[in-house]
C-alpha cells in the first residue's frame, strides 16, 4: 500500500475528504520526522514506537575491493512495532490447518504399488 492507498482507506473509513486526511497524514509524519529527529521517541500505544538509534563506528570491508574501510557513526530512525500490531500480523501470516487424512489415499496408493504388474525387460 502506498501513501495515496493509505489515504483513500483511510477517507473512506472515517467519512472524511481525501484532501482532509491528506493534510493529517502529513502533518502526522512531519511531527514523527522532527520528533525523532531532535532525538526524542514517539510511541502509540499498541501501534509501536518510532524513535533514533545511534551507531558508533565501526571497521567494514568495501564488497567490491575487500579493502578494509571505516563505516562513520550514524543516528538512524527506528521503529518498534507494539505487541497488538504483532500479533495482528503473526495471526494473518500462521499457516492454516491442513485437513485431517483419512488415510485412503496412502491405502491406495499401497495397494496399487503391490498390484501393478512389473514391467519386463
Amino acid at each position: 500500500m502506498n501513501k495515496t492507498e493509505l489515504i483513500d482507506s483511510i477517507a473512506e473509513k472515517t467519512d472524511q475528504a481525501k484532501a482532509y486526511v491528506a493534510k493529517v497524514l502529513d502533518a502526522l509524519m512531519e511531527t514523527i520526522e522532527a520528533t525523532v529527529a531532535k532525538g526524542d521517541k514517539v510511541q502509540l500505544v499498541g501501534f509501536g514506537t518510532f524513535e533514533p538509534q545511534h551507531r558508533n563506528a565501526r571497521p567494514g570491508r568495501n564488497p567490491q575491493t575487500g579493502e578494509p574501510l571505516e563505516i562513520a557513526e550514524a543516528t538512524l530512525p527506528k521503529f518498534t512495532p507494539g505487541k497488538s500490531f504483532k500479533e495482528r500480523v503473526v495471526e494473518a501470516h500462521k499457516p492454516k490447518p491442513k485437513p485431517a487424512s483419512t488415510g485412503k489415499a496412502k491405502a491406495k496408493a499401497k495397494t496399487e504399488a503391490t498390484t501393478t504388474p512389473k514391467a519386463q525387460g
